[in-house]
């Protein structure tokens, strides 16, 4: 296991870039503790794959490093850097029994037979393939050769991270939560470092301590589960994080308070502003409600959800939406919505103003 920095890192496809957008990936300069669960969550195209293949050293960076406790292996190859990856689509040898492709990773490193032995076996356990082990991997369905590629990983004390492409891409709607929640529960238990990339913002979010959100190879928040919901630092990561994404309507300051359309809009952040009229409000449909007086709107479509429902309303063009437990009072036609103040923020050209 490992520490893994990475510093003043860039990344550009191009041989002689020049400004911010020849850069697939901008710069960052991250630290992941050792033995942590980590996520890079973003939409397709935006720099994730590229940044895990500079950690794994199938792409060296423009600039910058890549530090395992504290040694430089920027310019390292892949098998030097002790690292095991899991991608999209499965990694197995059909030919091979499913114990014979466990062990395959430590029969190439010259481990005893007997050492090969106890550690496929204590690996199978904690990945439900015990009963398996005899069986061609050929015959196995699509999560279970994923966790012959998990497993590869885990059977190896010599591992500093074990990464993850997208690895429930292939995998039935049905097991992906299964999968998931093993993924979880092994990294509990065996503590190794683990970045997982996905565009799936439940993934990154039941599986990761901390979340990398990108956006056009850029990072835009690092932060808890918790931390990305309740103060988004970007309006991309409230719109990115949340089933509906955060409301966000546009405003203006004035003598430190918040207003939209001349309606006054308490939040905990306008105070740090100064006057200005280009500004954006952001608050989630979870922290809204409807009331007797504040923001006068119409309620335009409700959806149901199960648990509750998504109320659209308008207030001209602009949309607010906002959740209401089951059975809780929806009014028809006209109607008002408060804010709460602790979770209602205003940004500027896109960043939290703090």
């Amino acid at each position: 296991m490992a520490k893994i920095t990475l510093k003043e890192l860039r990344h550009s496809y191009m041989p002689d870039p020049k400004v911010d957008a020849d850069y697939a990936l901008q710069q960052l300069d991250v630290d992941w503790d050792d033995g942590g669960a980590y996520a890079l969550l973003g939409p397709s195209g935006c720099g994730k794959t590229t940044l895990l293949n500079i950690i794994s050293g199938l792409l060296t960076p423009s600039h910058g490093q890549v530090i395992f406790d504290g040694q430089d292996v920027t310019k390292l190859p892949p098998d030097q850097r002790h690292i095991a990856q899991v991608f999209q689509f499965p990694v197995v040898y059909d030919t091979m029994t499913v114990y014979d492709n466990l062990a395959f990773p430590l029969r190439n490193r010259g481990v005893a037979e007997a050492e090969v032995e106890r550690r496929v076996r204590d690996i199978a356990e904690m990945i439900d393939l015990k009963d398996t082990l005899q069986n061609r991997a050929s015959g196995l369905t699509a999560d279970g050769k994923q966790k012959i590629s998990l497993g590869r990983g885990l059977v190896r004390t010599d591992v500093n991270v074990i990464m993850f492409d997208e690895p429930l891409t292939v995998i039935d709607p049905h097991l992906k939560w299964q999968l998931r929640s093993k993924l979880k529960e092994l990294h509990q238990r065996v503590r190794t470092t683990m970045i997982y990339v996905t565009h799936d913002q439940t993934e990154a979010l039941t599986f990761a301590d901390k979340v990398v959100v990108m956006k056009d190879g850029q990072v835009v928040q690092i932060g808890t589960p918790v931390e990305l919901f309740e103060r988004p630092q970007h309006t991309f990561v409230g719109h990115f994080i949340g089933s509906p994404g955060m409301n966000v309507i546009p405003c203006e300051v004035r003598g430190g308070r918040a207003f939209y359309q001349d309606a006054e809009i308490p939040t905990w952040n306008a105070g740090s502003c100064g006057d200005a009229w280009d500004l954006e409000l952001g608050v989630r449909p979870e922290f809204t409600s409807f009331s007797d007086s504040g923001i006068q709107v119409d309620v335009a479509k409700v959806s149901d959800a199960g648990r509750f429902r998504i109320v659209d309303t308008r207030r001209g063009d602009q949309s607010i939406k906002l959740l209401v437990p089951e059975g809780g009072y929806i009014p028809e036609g006209n109607a008002y919505l408060q804010f709460a103040q602790d979770h209602t923020q205003v940004y500027r050209g896109g960043w939290l103003v703090n």
